[in-house]
């Protein structure tokens, strides 16, 4: 069974919010992250990871002007088998997007569109923070 363990949302001020969240709901800082597309700052409570995201253009996003968008991204289930869950996406008619990472490494996605169009990623490792996190498959 899928287990939904990670849930991006866009902001404005990555440190603020993170301090935000760390504050009023005593999630814990885990990693920063800043590649190509943007920058991350993940949270976790132990069980989800909560990333906050700030797009610096429209690589590897979907969004039509990421600069200074807020709100809900995507969200992500953890796998038993990425290959098994795409043929089930796949057959529903949901539409591969882009990978993101290493796939032998923790914190890899696949990304897919749902048929509305909403992005969701999937992983089998799993993300930083996560219960079910798997650092490496080397």
């Amino acid at each position: 069974m899928a287990r939904l363990r990670h849930f991006a949302v866009c902001v404005t001020d990555l440190e603020k919010s993170a301090t935000f969240y760390e504050n009023v709901f005593g999630l814990k800082r885990i990693e920063r992250e800043d590649l190509e597309i943007g920058s991350a700052i993940y949270m976790s409570d132990g069980v989800i990871n909560l990333a906050l995201l700030n797009f610096s253009g429209t690589k590897g996003n979907d969004l039509k002007n990421p600069v200074g968008h807020t709100g809900a991204n995507h969200f992500g289930f953890q796998v038993d088998d990425i290959a098994e869950t795409q043929a089930k996406i796949e057959a529903m008619g949901g539409k591969f997007f882009f990978d993101l990472g290493d796939s032998r490494k923790g914190n890899f996605e696949r990304k897919f569109k749902d048929p509305d169009g909403v992005v969701f990623d999937i992983s089998e490792n799993g993300w930083v923070g996560t219960d079910g996190y798997k650092k490496s498959h080397a």
